[in-house]
């Protein structure tokens, strides 16, 4: 039995750079919404970090469903 140890690194690595960018997307649209509700308390819009989280929850969207893709096809 071989196993390739290069491609199995690649995977890690891979797996463990998609887990911090998909964690960081989904923490800065959490916050994004928290901005968005201090800036209505105090009068403002909120428009930006709504658009702003949209955006982040929108991209963690987009790698899960690619993600799943990759699994099934």
């Amino acid at each position: 039995m071989h196993i390739d140890w290069g491609s199995l690194g690649l995977v890690f690595v891979v797996a463990l750079a998609s887990v911090v960018v998909l964690t960081s997307l989904f923490s800065f649209g959490v916050v994004g919404l928290s901005q968005r509700e201090s800036a209505r308390e105090a009068g403002g819009s909120g428009t930006g970090p709504l658009a702003g989280a949209i955006l982040c929850f929108v991209v963690c969207l987009a790698i899960v469903g690619y993600g799943i893709y990759l699994i099934v096809a």
